[in-house]
Order: structure tokens, then sequence, then C-alpha cells
């Protein structure tokens, strides 16, 4: 009976979602109280898989044209799946909507599509 208790607690904890790591151009935005979170701006959403609470926060240039992060307050993305690329391939994204990390998209760097990644 004790193993099949500490089996029980073992499978619980990890389960437990971890502090997240999410990030904004204003910082971590994960770990943020509602307060906080409303504060920037934001507001408290549950993300991913697991489901957790974080702090999304949306940003100004959502949907502006660019060819790489550093023209963003988050990704220059490709998040239409019909229109993924291949990796290298020279492109044109838009600026991410938001502070979540979760979903399908191809990232642009110096005009390149990266990898395609889906976060859970």
């Amino acid at each position: 009976m004790r193993i099949l208790i500490a089996a029980l607690a073992l499978l619980a904890a990890a389960c437990t979602p971890m502090p997240g790591t999410a990030t904004s151009a204003a910082g971590p935005v994960s770990s943020l109280s509602a307060t906080d979170c409303a504060a920037r701006g934001g507001t408290m959403k549950a993300v991913g898989r697991l489901q957790s609470m974080q702090c999304v926060i949306p940003h100004a240039d959502a949907g502006k044209t660019c060819t790489d992060g550093d023209q963003c307050a988050g990704d220059c993305r490709i998040e239409d799946v019909a229109q993924r690329p291949a990796a290298g391939a020279s492109v044109t994204g838009r600026c991410q909507a938001t502070s979540e990390p979760f979903g399908c998209f191809t990232r642009v760097e110096d005009g390149r599509a990266a990898a395609t990644l889906c976060v859970d």
C-alpha cells in the first residue's frame, strides 16, 4: 500500500506545472501576480497543454510586417499553417500578437525562415 501511495505522489508531482520562463520585452511574464500583470496591460490566462496560469501581454506592434525579431516586441513569425516555408527560405513575417509562447509557428530571423516549432 505504501508503494502505491508513493507512486501516486510522484505521479502527481510530475504533473505539477513548473514556474514558467516566458518573457516579453518588459521581462518575465509567467511568474507575475494578477496585479502586476494588469499593470503591464496583460491578463492572466490558462495557457499551454498544462493550462498553467500565465500573464499574457498584447504587443503594440502585433501584425506589423517584419524580417527579424529585433523589429518586434515579441518574435517575428509566420503562423499560417498553409504558408510554412522551408527552413532557410527568404521570407517576411509578422510581429507576434502577444507574449504567449505556445502554438505552431516559424520564426523569421535575418529575413530567413527558421525551423517550424510547435510549443505545447
